[in-house]
């Protein structure tokens, strides 16, 4: 490709992985089945939070909010690669490129700051019952949302706006199933450091201080927990504590090795296993653990079911 810049760039060719042609529709058919799982899993919360008014505090609202945003993100990047497996002309226009990482990266920021804000509330909740209606009033709770989403949407306009001011000459082949920094930055022909800068000091700030912030909350909840005199209730909470603490691990985990490593061509095809745990298989399983595993939320479907069957009668 000719050197060239946002004005002669019209399209960039995606990667498949790297298997044999017969796994290919194997794949579509796991990663189709996975993202239905997600879109019903995640809709499925989000309207009952917005149904059932006993469900209208602080808790199930960053619930809500962490549903639609994982909806958003997955949605961003699975769809594209869904299609891939079944034409043999892999292309994104350029523009369409540009949007995906926009969506993408902005929603994917929020969630590392909705995971902090949940975990502060888990804490003021457990650690601080009595104050809690203080605490998480319903000002600090907006607060807390709109937070994330305005350093979402900083992240990526950064991010996003440096990417798309470099020069691609080299080749317009992306090794990656959809358009993110690294894999950009690699076909790029223009000077990056400045790029690769911003990407660790911007994804290391983001994962560091929420990170902090989800890890110290813990603590003190599983002290918390460790005071508690009855036996069944240490084991609930260990148990909701552990598929918590797992699904943010494997979240954060990717996240830090997809951004904060030195790029070479073994670790851009790495990066893809590392992008379908944060990016396909995490909103999938989110509301199974943080919604679906509560006993308020099965109580909620419950009701909603009776109410639905009365109506059929």
């Amino acid at each position: 490709m000719a050197r060239g810049n946002s004005t002669t760039v019209t399209e960039f060719i995606l990667l498949r992985f790297t298997i044999c042609q017969d796994l290919q529709y194997i794949l579509f058919l796991v990663f189709l089945f996975v993202y239905v799982t997600s879109i019903v899993g995640n809709v499925g919360v989000i309207l009952i939070i917005k149904i059932d008014s006993h469900l209208h505090t602080p808790m199930y609202i960053f619930l809500q909010h962490l549903a639609f945003v994982d909806l958003c993100y997955t949605s961003a990047i699975t769809p594209k690669m869904l299609q891939n497996f079944l034409v043999s002309h892999k292309s994104i226009s350029f523009s369409g490129c540009l949007i995906q990482l926009l969506v993408y990266a902005m929603f994917a920021t929020v969630d590392c700051y909705l995971l902090a804000a949940m975990a502060i509330d888990w804490y003021v909740a457990i650690c601080n019952p009595l104050h809690y209606p203080v605490v998480m009033s319903q000002r600090v709770c907006v607060q807390l949302i709109a937070g994330s989403y305005v350093m979402g949407s900083l992240n990526a306009s950064i991010h996003t706006g440096f990417t798309f001011s470099l020069f691609f000459c080299n080749s317009n082949t992306i090794n990656h199933f959809f358009c993110d920094v690294p894999p950009l930055l690699a076909l790029s022909c223009s000077r990056a450091n400045i790029n690769v800068m911003l990407l660790i000091v911007c994804v290391g700030f983001n994962l560091i201080s929420t990170v902090m912030v989800v890890f110290l909350s813990y603590i003190y909840i599983l002290a918390a927990i460790l005071r508690m005199c009855s036996a069944a209730g240490r084991h609930k909470a260990f148990s909701t504590c552990a598929s918590h603490q797992t699904a943010v691990m494997i979240f954060y985990g990717t996240l830090s090795y997809m951004y904060l490593q030195p790029s070479s061509s073994e670790s851009q095809e790495n990066d893809k296993i590392a992008s379908v745990f944060y990016g396909i298989i995490i909103p999938m399983l989110n509301p199974l653990i943080y919604s679906l595993r509560n006993k308020e939320v099965k109580e909620a479907l419950k009701v909603i079911g009776k109410t639905c069957l009365i109506c059929k009668l």
